[in-house]
């Protein structure tokens, strides 16, 4: 049987190969796939002359065995100057080219002022400036007193001098009165000394520690009212001295930092102090506590009015002297009040003074300036009264 009558029985009978010989299965396999393949991608099918010869194909080649040689690039090497001027000494010169100046900085131009839209709203040179956003830092009003040459020390002025007038008036019809009637002036006495000493070292609101110095001060009351006149001063140093030891075990137990803790317990403890010691009006003798009450007011009123430094001072404390003799002229100390007095105003002076430090706001003068005057001269108060009676 010849090899066509072979390929057709296999067609007949849909058998995938032939029973013959191996190169008859492959030309049936290869007319398959070349049937299968687009008509683009197929490739030209040539029947070799002889089945023994193997089998050729024109197109893309079916052989796994070819591998294409790779070439790999060499790396990138910075050629030699020389080199490279060698290559480019053929290109043409341009011409009209010039190298270029060295550069320089160009000067920076003057500012122009502007001139202001409205000349009378210019600002003098001694008054202040409009506001600024420009984020500079808010300097304090003593800072900038010293800046322009004027004295950060300011009086508390005539307002709080006129209220430390009213209040030492109270204090002295309360001690004609007696000493309960002495008590309601001298409470509000130790409230506003505690209040202004915690505002004039900076600290405020501080609640808790002006309850510690006031509730000190209401405790030292009660001391001297309970016991005799003779143990007066003791209940008065007893007092001080358990208030000052509650103070540091208070300011042991706070979380703040050492600094604030320091500045916290300083404070309180002079507050405390010198709320405690206004106490010594209850104290003193009641004549002592009129005359220098009196004395108070009048170098505290003498000291508000508008003259210069010096001769303020010796007009306050010469106004201190006079009220001093005064009133003592309608008490048992008589012309010793002069001596009362003046001890009383000296004290009054560095209450004021005290209270005037380091530009303060209104608020302090509102009340350290004027607690201050009265408080500070309680000891003089306490000692003159003792020596004179």
């Amino acid at each position: 049987m010849s090899d066509d009558q072979y390929y057709q029985r296999d067609q007949q009978h849909g058998y995938g190969q032939s029973y013959g010989s191996e190169p008859h299965a492959q030309q049936q396999y290869g007319q398959q796939q070349y049937q299968q393949q687009p008509y683009h991608q197929q490739q030209h099918y040539q029947e070799p002359a002889n089945t023994q010869d193997a089998q050729t194909w024109q197109g893309q080649t079916w052989d796994t065995q070819y591998q294409p040689q790779v070439q790999h690039q060499q790396p990138y090497q910075q050629p030699h100057p020389q080199q490279v001027a060698a290559e480019t000494a053929y290109l043409p010169q341009q011409s009209g080219a010039y190298p270029l100046p060295p550069e320089t900085p160009a000067p920076a131009p003057e500012p122009v002022p502007a001139a202001p839209a409205n000349p009378a709203a210019t600002p003098a040179p001694d008054s202040y400036s409009a506001p600024t956003t420009m984020g500079n830092a808010r300097i304090t009003d003593a800072q900038r007193a010293r800046a322009e040459g004027r004295s950060p020390i300011i009086p508390p002025g005539a307002q709080p001098a006129g209220l430390t007038a009213v209040l030492a008036l109270l204090l002295a019809g309360g001690a004609a009165v007696g000493p309960y009637a002495l008590l309601v002036p001298l409470v509000i006495l130790q409230a506003v000394t505690a209040a202004g000493w915690f505002r004039l070292n900076g600290m405020w609101p501080a609640r808790q520690g002006i309850a510690l110095a006031f509730a000190g001060a209401l405790v030292a009351d009660v001391a001297v009212l309970a016991v005799d006149d003779e143990y007066a001063l003791p209940a008065i140093l007893g007092s001080l001295g358990a208030w000052v030891l509650l103070t540091v075990v208070l300011q042991l137990r706070s979380y703040a930092g050492a600094d604030e803790r320091m500045q916290g317990l300083m404070a309180t403890v002079a507050s405390a102090s010198l709320a405690i010691i206004a106490t010594g009006n209850l104290a003193a003798a009641p004549d002592a506590v009129i005359v220098g009450a009196l004395a108070v007011a009048a170098a505290t009123v003498a000291r508000a009015l508008p003259l210069p430094g010096p001769a303020s001072i010796v007009v306050a404390l010469a106004a201190g002297a006079g009220a001093g003799i005064l009133a003592g002229g309608f008490t048992d100390i008589g012309g010793q009040g002069a001596l009362l007095g003046l001890g009383a105003g000296v004290c009054a002076l560095i209450g004021l003074r005290v209270a005037s430090y380091d530009y303060p706001s209104r608020f302090v003068h509102m009340t350290a300036g004027v607690a201050l005057p009265l408080t500070v001269a309680v000891p003089a108060i306490y000692l003159l009264g003792r020596a004179l009676a």
